[in-house]
């Protein structure tokens, strides 16, 4: 796992500094002045996720360290990944961006919350005493906050550059996801097969479950189909980054982060079957 936790810190940065150029005081104003579909894709994705994949971890039953894994991934806010999966959906992607910018901000807090709470909640009793809420909240303000702040200072100075190139710093962005998830992969090949058999069903059934859960959720209570569109999409794509590096931050042992990367390979093909889905819907 030496090269994952080399990796993650890094890219997880560089990510969130691209989404940070992709931000401007517009996405965070939105908040305010349509609060509505903010609030409901903000409720299903910061306490309804979490509360279906801790119900989903107690019927199977699973083994203690998938099971904290399972809610790794559950804890961690949307990725830039979301954003562009709503454009191809025909979706709204200025909520998109809104709820992803805002929930990652927040996730330095929410995260080692869910987390630490997740981890008493099953028993889980091998965390370092040195390991802290504090201490995990402020090692991801400074791999989460500090860069989107500063993507958006450089946006700031330098708009006409970063607007006339979005396109390919999102690509650069999903390029880095890749690579994480690829040495993750490569790393633990020989174990990985063993692996999804313990957290394949589990991340699968979170992926469907809250997606049909939270569009059903917007479609009797958001403004409209393209909000309804983005708030399932953001429900069902996860920042596997940050995932993989929290719970590299937390223990040593791989398993902790298997949910994570297979996570990271179903919500592709849920999240494209979705896509297809949502753009033949009127």
């Amino acid at each position: 796992m030496e090269v994952v936790t080399k990796i993650a810190p890094i890219a997880l940065a560089l990510i969130m500094l691209g989404l940070g150029l992709g931000l401007t005081g517009r996405d965070f104003l939105r908040v305010i002045n349509y609060p509505k579909d903010f609030i409901i894709g903000f409720i299903c994705q910061l306490i309804l996720l979490p509360v279906v994949a801790f119900i989903i971890v107690l019927i199977l039953d699973l083994p203690i360290e998938i099971a904290l894994g399972v809610m790794i991934i559950a804890a961690a806010p949307g990725g830039v990944t979301s954003n562009v999966m709503t454009k191809f959906a025909n979706g709204d992607v200025a909520l998109s961006i809104s709820l992803t910018a805002i929930i990652s901000l927040i996730s330095i807090i929410s995260v080692p919350f869910i987390i630490f709470k997740s981890a008493d909640l099953i028993g889980i009793s091998n965390i370092s005493t040195n390991i802290t809420m504090t201490g995990i909240a402020f090692k991801m303000a400074l791999v989460v906050t500090v860069p989107v702040i500063l993507g958006m200072m450089i946006r700031k100075f330098a708009e006409n550059f970063i607007s006339s190139n979005i396109t390919t710093i999102e690509r650069i962005t999903t390029l880095l996801f890749v690579i994480v998830f690829a040495s993750i992969w490569i790393e633990e090949r020989e174990n990985i097969f063993n692996y999804l058999k313990q957290a394949g069903i589990a991340v699968l059934l979170l992926n469907i479950i809250m997606m049909l859960i939270a569009y059903f959720i917007a479609k009797f209570t958001a403004t409209g189909i393209k909000q309804r569109k983005c708030i399932a999409i953001e429900c069902g794509l996860q920042n596997g980054t940050l995932a993989i590096f929290v719970a590299t931050q937390i223990f040593s042992e791989i398993s902790y982060i298997i949910p994570t990367a297979a996570y990271a390979l179903i919500m592709y093909i849920t999240g494209f079957i979705l896509i297809f889905v949502l753009r033949r819907s009127n």
